[in-house]
Formats: structure tokens, C-alpha cells, sequence
């Protein structure tokens, strides 16, 4: 019997995650899914950054690697680099610079079986399965997405693509009971958009879980793709 291929799955950072970040954060599920799947770890293109320190400094972006920048895929304020999801934004700047990074890495790093996305990545995942399934031919539709800590993105951009028309692709949805950025109410909306949709809730806050009940779960989910 031939040996199973390895899934590729692209993973989008949330708000304020660098690249290397990121990884870190998701290296209990990397170790959880070896022989599994391959992530592939994207933060956003947009710098964030730190909140001011005591003597309102703040990090010099300058001194530090690129990957270990703190970095956003959009912001709800014209004038601030900052983003709530939980309220309607006055705008979603760099939107489309976001869109565009994902595309290129798609593009260039692919060819991916699946996305993930984490809390701001996952809303983003969302948005990009939901232009694909439109027809955009930067975002061809994966085979599956999975969100963690995710929400329907708000905002006159989003609203005609994501919540349209339902999204027919496989989905598992990771989500907290104690989430205090994203309340699971959120992500439970975000769920209702895809039919058929697998919930996966955990006693956590906001955080991506890798624990053995977690790891059966993802593993159960992405054992359909496999060849």
C-alpha cells in the first residue's frame, strides 16, 4: 500500500501574531498532526504596533527581523492601526493588501489541500473561501478550512461576499468556552454559514488547543482528505 501523502494546509495568523510567532503558538498542533499535515504559517501585511510601554515607547520595527514583527491583515479605523472585531468598523483598511498576500502565497507556496486560520486569520479564511466559491481565480476553493476562534468579518466589504450564500466546503470549527476576545457566539455564527459544518469546542480561552481530545478531533476531520 502507498504511503499517504502529506496534507499542506496554509495558516493565517490573527491580529498582531508575527510569522514567527505564529508558528511557536501552533507547534503543539504541528507536533499533534505529523504525517498528517504540513502547515504553512502567514502573518499579515500589515506592521501593528506594540501597545506603548510605560514611558509610552514603543518597539523599534526597525531592529526587528521581519518575521518576528507583530502583524495585522486589516484595520476598522482610518486614522489608528488597530482592530476590534466585535464592533462595526469605520472602515477595512488594507484589506486588499491582505487579499493580495494570500493570493502570492498561494501562488508561490502552493499548491495547499486545506486553509487555517486563527481568530482575525480565521474571519480572513473565510472571506478567501467565499470569494473563491464566487469565482475569483486568485483563490482557488481548498478542499477544506478549518477556523479557530473565528467570526463573520464585519463591514460593508464583507457583507455581500461572505454572507451571501452559504459556503459549501468542509469546515471544522475550533472555538473556547472562555474565549474573551472572540465569545463562541461568534464563532458558532461563523459556523452557520457553512452547511454541514464540524464544531470542535474546548474548555479554553483563545488559544489554538492541541491536546490528545483536540488532536483525535483534527485528526478524525482531515482523514476524509486523505489519499
Amino acid at each position: 500500500m502507498a504511503a499517504q501523502r502529506t496534507l499542506r494546509v496554509l495558516c493565517l495568523a490573527g491580529f498582531r501574531q508575527s510569522e514567527r510567532g505564529f508558528r511557536e503558538k501552533t507547534g503543539a498542533l504541528r507536533k499533534a498532526l505529523r504525517g498528517c499535515a504540513e502547515l504553512v504559517c502567514l502573518s499579515g501585511p500589515h506592521p501593528v504596533p506594540d501597545a506603548p510601554g510605560p514611558e509610552g515607547a514603543r518597539s523599534d520595527f526597525g531592529s526587528c527581523p521581519p518575521e518576528e514583527q507583530p502583524r495585522g491583515w486589516w484595520f476598522s479605523e482610518q486614522e489608528a492601526d488597530v482592530f476590534s472585531a466585535l464592533e462595526e468598523p469605520a472602515v477595512c483598511r488594507g484589506l486588499e493588501e491582505a487579499l493580495g498576500t494570500v493570493a502570492q502565497a498561494l501562488n508561490r507556496l502552493g499548491p495547499f489541500d486545506g486553509l487555517l486560520g486563527f481568530s482575525q486569520g480565521a474571519a480572513l479564511a473565510a472571506l478567501v473561501c467565499a470569494l473563491g466559491q464566487a469565482g475569483d481565480s486568485r483563490f482557488p476553493l481548498p478542499r477544506f478550512v478549518i477556523l479557530v476562534s473565528g467570526f463573520c468579518p464585519r463591514g460593508l466589504g464583507f457583507k455581500e461576499s461572505i454572507l451571501q450564500r452559504p459556503l459549501s466546503l468542509p469546515s471544522l470549527h475550533v472555538f473556547g468556552d472562555t474565549d474573551k476576545v472572540i465569545p463562541s457566539l461568534e464563532s458558532m455564527q461563523l459556523a452557520s454559514r457553512f452547511p454541514g459544518a464540524v464544531t470542535l469546542t474546548h474548555s479554553g480561552g483563545h488559544f489554538i488547543p492541541a491536546a490528545a481530545p483536540q488532536r483525535q478531533a483534527y485528526l478524525k476531520f482531515l482523514d476524509q482528505f486523505a489519499e
